[in-house]
């Protein structure tokens, strides 16, 4: 979590963030998985539909937003990147779509890593290209071993090959 935190913070700055929005993507980052070792039945019965019915792990999101919302956060854009980072969201916007990438992208994964390491680097200034190379590397994955393909991943997909990289404020 501290890896995707610092990604994404430095992500942030390198866009010419404000200080304030910087800090909020590195809490995003820092926030995002707190829950992911949790028993997935007991996230299930805290969680609220749809999320409810998604797989087991990837509760951990929803959960997360859950107690952050119950704790007093109001953020509607972090709640929403943090309930939808592992399946993606036609909804994301622009925090959304750097958690989802940053998650992906993390230092220390050992798988191409070289590919990873290009990926990072080019996010800041083209983070929906980025975006897109990582879900269509996600669904290819799926695809090639018969898995199936969540429906939200495939709105997120939808969504960014028609042309549309992230949601208004009033969308999501």
């Amino acid at each position: 979590m501290a890896r995707v935190a610092g990604l994404m913070g430095d992500w942030a700055r390198t866009r010419g963030e404000p200080h304030l929005e910087a800090t909020r993507w590195a809490a995003a980052g820092l926030l995002h998985d707190a829950l992911r070792d949790e028993d997935h039945e007991m996230l299930r019965g805290q969680v609220d539909p749809p999320f409810n019915n998604l797989p087991g792990k990837t509760l951990h999101g929803p959960g997360v937003a859950r107690r952050l919302q119950e704790e007093g956060v109001e953020d509607g854009e972090l709640l929403h990147a943090i309930s939808h980072h592992t399946l993606g969201s036609a909804g994301f916007r622009a925090l959304g779509f750097a958690l989802y990438a940053a998650d992906f992208l993390e230092p220390g994964r050992k798988i191409s890593e070289e590919w990873r390491a290009d990926l990072r680097q080019r996010a800041p200034t083209d983070l929906e290209e980025i975006v897109k190379e990582i879900l269509s590397a996600r669904i290819g994955y799926l695809l090639e071993r018969g898995r199936p393909i969540h429906p939200q991943t495939l709105g997120f997909w939808n969504r960014l090959s028609e042309g549309q990289p992230w949601a208004s404020a009033s969308e999501s």
